[in-house]
């Protein structure tokens, strides 16, 4: 057994070495335990049709590992979704996963303990050196998300200010618990959330610290508070996007009367501490650059805007940097863009946006960053540098290449080369493909019987799911559900390496958006997005599956229960080890899928 350390999660990848211990195979059992909390089995999403015809631990649902175990080889296993409640605890874990067999009738047998393996790692959100990740969780469209918030939960009151009290009630469960907005807020945005509002919350701290501020959207009523708090003080500056999204005549829009409240607060009715702009077409970065006694010591970045949408409807990443140098970088953007007034042009042709900044060592990975807009050329450069990493990956020696990715387009209308090469790259055999996008050119599922590569649409509201697979909320048209932009070539290889940030990865907006890109080359960090995106691909890919799937008998009225309503719709275990056969077919990607997450890195 493999045992990955993601952001507050666990990736853990196993496998059987002999066809002896392949036969009869019911699937796999996994029990966890945190440290200070009591071991539990975690639940699979159906059961045996006759629970009573196996063997079965009285103390646990039919749904527990223990009773119904699982058909996969790899589990992602996040402490918060299903156990734990809403504040899980962290630190050394230890995960139980044990080989489940049937008898000859297709009875399952009782668990052998002597065939458990046993695995420890520390779980909670990731740093390495002076890098931190955080991610949101962009569950909305989850049972997870209905299970602690009830189907009729909303993302914020209707008609809603600006700015409104996050502590007041939002609704109730199934079980009659009530939760507030920050609760929910809090849950949903995860550690990307934790990480923004502590950045920001030490800067209102320490009077010796400001902060300079890149913000695309900005409507997150309790970040906007801190702003507002650091405008009093004349401790924050802020470069606003003023296109068409966020800036009307009328000054209605939620970024409008941002700017508004902000002036009034510094007292100072002038551009002196509040910017609007857009360079050619966007203020894309989502950026703070902290500085204490004027030098930049800190930056916060990635694709997370400070909004509701942004943090808790979209799935996204920030990264911070606690490194001086990489500050600077971000500062002198910054700088740049502030004196020149949000201009393409100027910025267009300062050395910023020609140069490639490269960091490392003293706690940094190594690490190259660009920032738009950019020339043609550069831009073209830049792109093809990531094509070329990610065509690299067909050509390793063991064949056991992977690239793993989560970006918001994969068709926008424009001729994008980036996206035209991670589009086919799920027509490739020689690699191991695994990408979610809001707007793929089609859908590609995870079919039994081939080796290409997986494309799935992170747009369910799309598809008509049956029962019991519409228990999830509509997010409707409050958002993409992806809006991450991130490649991973060569996660546990001899070159792991992840592009991520604010770009959308495509020529034009390189051009005319104000972005930045980094490439991260680190083994830590490239396992941690790789299970980001395995945790999105696998839940998409599964609502994507189900969409022709059986219908519930008798009534059509939604269920809330995930699992009963898998039992409404016909939808049990099998008996037999018929399930496990894909993972050993050359020529089914599931067999590639084992084989690569139970290697370990080179």
């Amino acid at each position: 057994m493999v045992g990955y350390r993601g952001d507050a999660k666990t990736l853990l990848a196993f496998d059987l070495l002999t066809e002896a211990s392949r036969e009869h195979l019911a699937g796999f059992s996994i029990e966890v335990a945190p440290p200070g909390v009591d071991p539990y089995y975690l639940l699979n999403n159906l059961r045996f049709e006759h629970p009573g015809e196996h063997a079965q631990d009285p103390k646990e649902p039919a749904f527990s590992t223990i009773n119904a175990p699982l058909h996969k080889f790899r589990w992602v296993h996040v402490p918060g979704t299903v156990h734990q409640g809403l504040t899980p605890v962290y630190g050394l874990y230890t995960y139980r996963v044990t080989p489940r067999y049937f008898d000859q009738r297709g009875s399952l047998k009782p668990l052998d303990a002597g065939l458990t393996v046993e695995l420890k790692i520390e779980v909670g959100r990731y740093v390495s050196g002076h890098v931190a990740v955080g991610f949101t969780r962009g569950f909305t469209q989850s049972q997870a998300f209905v299970r602690h918030f009830g189907l009729q939960a909303s993302i914020k009151p209707k008609d809603a200010p600006l700015q409104f009290d996050t502590s007041v009630v939002s609704g109730s469960n199934a079980k009659g618990d009530q939760y507030t907005y920050q609760q929910q807020y809090e849950w949903l945005g995860f550690t990307a959330r934790e990480r923004i509002f502590e950045l920001l919350q030490e800067v209102f701290d320490d009077g010796s610290l400001t902060v300079d501020v890149f913000a695309y959207d900005l409507n997150e009523p309790d970040l906007i508070a801190l702003l507002l708090g650091l405008a009093n003080v004349k401790r924050a500056r802020i470069i606003l996007d003023d296109a068409a999204l966020h800036h009307s005549a009328d000054g209605t829009k939620p970024e409008d009367q941002f700017a508004e409240l902000f002036e009034k607060a510094t007292g100072v009715r002038s551009a002196e501490y509040i910017k609007r702009g857009k360079f050619g077409r966007y203020a894309h970065d989502k950026v703070f650059v902290v500085y204490r006694d004027s030098r930049p010591v800190k930056v916060l970045t990635g694709s997370t805007n400070f909004s509701v949408t942004g943090l808790y409807v979209n799935s996204n990443h920030v990264l911070v940097f606690d490194d001086a140098g990489v500050a600077k970088a971000y500062a002198d953007v910054f700088e740049q863009a502030w004196t020149s007034d949000v201009q393409k042009a100027a910025f267009a042709n300062s050395e910023l946006a020609t140069k490639v900044f490269e960091f490392g060592g003293a706690g940094i990975p190594k690490t190259s960053i660009t920032f738009s807009p950019h020339p043609e050329q550069i831009a073209t450069d830049v792109l093809n540098a990531l094509i070329q990493r990610v065509q690299a990956e067909q050509h390793v020696d063991d064949g056991m290449g992977s690239v793993l990715f989560a970006v918001m387009e994969l068709d926008a209308g424009n001729k994008n080369p980036v996206y035209e090469a991670l589009s086919k790259l799920h027509e490739s055999r020689s690699v191991f493909s695994y990408g979610i996008s809001d707007n793929p050119p089609g859908i590609m599922l995870y079919p039994v019987g081939s080796a290409t590569g997986v494309l799935v649409t992170g747009k369910p509201i799309n598809t008509q799911l049956p029962p019991p697979f519409n228990q999830v909320p509509n997010i409707g048209g409050i958002g993409h559900q992806v809006h991450h932009k991130f490649v991973v070539c060569g996660f546990n290889g001899d070159d792991p390496t992840v592009y991520c940030g604010s770009s959308n990865l495509a020529l034009v907006g390189e051009q005319v958006n104000g972005d930045n890109l980094l490439c991260i080359k680190d083994a830590g960090i490239a396992a941690v997005f790789a299970i980001e995106a395995l945790c999105l691909v696998d839940h998409f890919n599964f609502l994507d599956s189900t969409a022709k799937g059986p219908k519930a008998k008798g009534s059509s009225k939604p269920i809330a229960n995930k699992q009963q309503a898998a039992v409404s719709a016909g939808w049990f275990l099998g008996t037999d080890d018929s399930w496990a056969h894909k993972f050993f077919d050359q020529q089914d990607l599931h067999c590639r899928d084992r084989m690569l997450f139970v290697r370990t890195a080179t």
